[in-house]
């Protein structure tokens, strides 16, 4: 447990150095909305153009009241849908229903952002893995030829496995096909199941459309 005596909003997580301080947003912010153009071009001030100023520490406007903090969502959605694959689903199903979104972005987003980020850099570290015997939890970077821990002689496993790189990829490629997105990032998703099956093999026993996923 972390108990911060002097918070310095400098060393707080960057992400939220761009919250809007402002009281209310100029007519110019809607109207470049209407017109379906880029908001960048109206500043809006924000906590990162106050930061090592007076100012980062109180002046910080919002637009709506509430009466109590404590009235918000406690648990959210994401806390209580139990698998990914439902959370996805309902994240896309909120996005086809609301017009101001484009589910095709939404679906490139969470692939690109997500599910290959995820995919590739568990694949990476599939290469660059230990290898932990089951029974002493002895560390090895490289198997022994024995193929058993030197120490108590139990078998070897690995430390990054075959499931957590194989989790996403289908149901990407089933959310591109679904909601088309931009064949450069179909393409790409084929390539690294290419790649993928290329260090596993291919699936043989199991046949399933990818409708399963999004269909």
């Amino acid at each position: 447990m972390v108990l911060t005596a002097h918070l310095i909003p400098s060393e707080i997580d960057d992400e939220v150095h761009g919250m809007d301080i402002v009281w209310k947003y100029p007519i110019e912010l809607y109207e470049l909305s209407s017109q379906y153009k880029s908001t960048n071009d109206v500043k809006i001030l924000q906590l990162k153009d106050v930061l090592n100023t007076p100012k980062e520490y109180t002046g910080f406007g919002f637009t709506h009241d509430t009466n109590d903090l404590n009235d918000g969502v406690r648990c959210s959605a994401y806390k209580l849908i139990p698998s990914m694959e439902d959370k996805l689903k309902g994240q896309m199903l909120i996005a086809e229903k609301i017009r101001a979104v484009n589910a095709t972005d939404v679906a490139a987003q969470v692939i690109e952002k997500h599910f290959l980020k995820d995919t590739k850099g568990n694949l990476r570290k599939f290469f660059q893995q230990q290898f932990r015997c089951s029974k002493c939890n002895n560390i090895y970077r490289r198997p022994p030829l024995l193929g058993r821990c030197f120490k108590c002689g139990g078998p070897l496993i690995f430390t990054i496995a075959e499931g957590s790189i194989v989790k996403y990829l289908e149901p990407s490629i089933s959310l591109a096909n679904k909601y088309n997105v931009s064949p450069y990032l179909k393409q790409t998703l084929v390539l690294l199941k290419d790649q993928i099956e290329g260090v596993f093999g291919k699936e043989k026993e199991k046949q399933e459309g990818l409708g399963r996923w999004f269909g």
